[in-house]
């Protein structure tokens, strides 16, 4: 019997942790590219199997980082000067591979990476952040999950690179309608002001 979609609200995100884990790596040097979202790492992702479980990998959900929610800006009170600046993140990419887990579901494991560097207006030296994983097919959001991170700066390091646990993602699939029909998107976990700030500072550029 061919797959159904599952309706809207239903668990395809198994990691159900509310405090993800973490690892890091120091960076104490100036700011350097993407780690993980390059070519490779989205083609990895997407996938470009036919489907056929006997001798082809199947087809993957496709990858997005919305523009919106890719970076992270946390100031203090209204200045917006970089002396006001508490935090600042972005997404740097995410990375994955998806593999048939019987006949109507593909299993696709993703690991989400993002930098923060701690700003002049830091009062501690521990950050607290968001971040969402989110399954759409469409216009339409199946599932939905928000991990957040608390990770320390050690002394004389204000930017840290780090990989949050490895999601695992189950995708009822059927004939004809592949696992590339669902979007995978990544973001931060926004306030209302910081969407809109995000916004306002993409329309200047």
């Amino acid at each position: 019997m061919p797959a159904t979609l599952p309706r809207i609200g239903a668990r395809l995100i198994r990691n159900r942790l509310t405090s993800a884990r973490l690892t890091s790596v120091r960076l104490t040097g100036a700011r350097v590219g993407a780690l993980l979202l390059g070519l490779p790492a989205l083609l990895a992702l997407a996938g470009c199997g036919a489907g056929n479980e006997d001798n082809f990998a199947p087809q993957c959900p496709k990858p997005s980082i919305p523009r919106d929610s890719n970076d992270l800006h946390r100031y203090r009170g209204a200045g917006r000067d970089i002396t006001d600046t508490i935090l600042e993140g972005r997404i740097l990419g995410i990375s994955g591979d998806c593999k048939r887990d019987g006949g109507a579901i593909v299993s696709s494991s993703i690991i989400v990476s993002l930098e923060l560097s701690r700003g002049p207006a830091a009062s501690g030296r521990t950050a607290d952040v968001s971040y969402f994983v989110a399954v759409t097919q469409g216009e339409r959001v199946l599932d939905k999950q928000v991990f957040r991170l608390n990770p320390e700066f050690p002394p004389n390091t204000d930017r840290l690179r780090l990989r949050g646990d490895e999601i695992e993602l189950r995708l009822p699939i059927s004939e004809g309608k592949p696992a590339s029909v669902y979007q995978v998107s990544v973001g931060f976990q926004l306030s209302a002001a910081e969407l809109e700030d995000n916004r306002r500072r993409q329309q200047r550029r």
